[in-house]
């Protein structure tokens, strides 16, 4: 049996391809567009290095409510011995700037622009008295310490210069890079194409939810969460589940639809028994199966399918075959799929990231495979298991937010033992 790092190595060799297809596509940038079509901007990346076309902050700013004045002006003022100096003119956040006179303070509030010619702010509680006067009012205020040059000033470009790299192509856009692109003025990005899957699950028991079961048919969920779990990785997907165990039905159903996508999903149909039709439509066909040294999600397939259309022209359509237990899907879905989608979409950061933690409590691993077994972090940050290592056991996954790696060779995990974990809730 290969290794899961062999196997995430083949997996990934084969879906790199996928990086020359997947072209760049323009998205304007701005709150109406992406309320309007939230799922638009939903795990997208970055095509290009963006480059700042202005900087951030834009001008030197004040970093609290307070006074702008000469850092100079206030040296050796104490309490004994306070520093008085006129009050300018207000300027508040969105006002343009002024000039700062020599020997007054200038009222400025977070966010507005500090007067060319003063180099600090002084906190407004920090001032006597500690309240601004009223607009139009002469008045004057005293100052009790001395202020070091620079204190609360946000200086121009102090975030970003323009000109500068703002984000480097393959970059994931949430909340923070949006907000930033926005920030510099940008109005519209290169991303990547969306990668187009095909994804079928397979079995002549499976239907959907909301329909009446017979005996023995059992209700759909991988289609439902592996659907989820490719957008997640910034797929496209098309869900097309092939309810027959017959290769013929299969085949059928791809040369329909497997030359509008740019890789194919099945789960289910990749053991060694009979009517795997998974194996039995895709082994002759250019899809390799064999055994991972995992636990859950052994039987595993991937290879360049190739097959003809319904018009007769060839088609080759990258595949990665997965079990079909749900647990064992979504378990080999975040080992392999997910890494190897990320990587061809040139994200920067393919891999979850790996943590340790203490065992909550002692139990046992089989010695010749990796367990993945599911849990949580609990209040003292050690990991406890939830549910046991069954494949089956979807209800447990559903409430886990770590897979706990116990590698091979590992029989017994005593508590507190020290294991590696990805987090799987984000």
């Amino acid at each position: 049996m290969r290794t899961i790092d062999d196997h995430l190595r083949e997996v990934t060799a084969l879906l790199a391809p996928l990086a020359a297809r997947l072209e760049a596509e323009t998205l304007p940038v701005s709150g109406a567009a992406i309320a309007t079509d939230p799922a638009r901007y939903a795990h997208r990346v970055l095509a290009a290095d963006l480059v700042s076309p202005s900087a951030l902050p834009a001008f030197d700013n004040s970093q609290m409510d307070g006074y702008a004045v000469v850092a100079a002006e206030l040296t050796g003022a104490t309490e004994a011995a306070p520093v008085r100096l006129a009050v300018a003119p207000r300027i508040a956040a969105g006002d343009p700037g002024a000039t700062h006179r020599s020997g007054t303070a200038t009222p400025v509030m977070t966010g507005a622009p500090v007067p060319q010619g003063a180099d600090a702010v002084v906190q407004i509680e920090r001032a006597i008295p500690s309240r601004f006067p009223a607009d139009g009012e002469t008045a004057t205020v005293s100052f009790a310490a001395a202020v070091a040059p620079g204190t609360f000033v946000r200086p121009a470009g102090s975030d970003v210069a323009a000109g500068e790299l703002l984000l480097a192509a393959g970059s994931e856009l949430r909340g923070p890079q949006y907000g930033v692109i926005a920030g510099t003025g940008a109005t519209e990005i290169e991303v990547r194409r969306r990668p187009r899957v095909l994804l079928v699950s397979t079995g002549h028991e499976i239907r959907d939810a909301g329909t009446a079961l017979a005996p023995g048919q059992i209700y759909d969920a991988n289609t439902v969460a592996l659907t989820v779990a490719l957008q997640a990785a910034g797929c496209a997907v098309t869900p097309l589940p092939c309810r027959s165990d017959d290769a013929s039905d299969l085949l059928g159903l791809l040369a329909e639809h497997a030359a509008d996508h740019d890789l194919l999903v099945t789960v289910g149909g990749v053991s060694a028994g009979v009517r795997e039709v998974v194996r039995d439509a895709l082994g002759p066909r250019g899809v390799a199966f064999m055994k991972v040294a995992m636990q859950p999600g052994g039987p595993q397939g991937f290879g360049m399918l190739r097959l003809d259309d319904e018009e007769g022209a060839p088609v080759a359509l990258p595949a990665v075959c997965l079990p079909g237990n749900p647990v064992s899907a979504l378990v080999s879905f975040e080992a392999f799929l997910r890494p190897a989608l990320r990587s061809a979409q040139g994200l920067t950061a393919p891999l979850r990231e790996l943590r340790s933690a203490p065992a909550a409590h002692p139990f046992d691993s089989p010695p010749t495979h990796h367990q993945l077994r599911r849990g949580v972090l609990n209040d003292q940050g050690a990991l406890e298991l939830v549910g046991g290592p069954s494949s089956h056991l979807l209800h447990s996954y559903a409430t886990s937010t770590v897979l706990v790696h116990v590698p091979v060779g590992v029989t017994t995990v005593a508590a507190g033992d020290r294991l590696d974990y990805w987090r799987i809730d984000g």
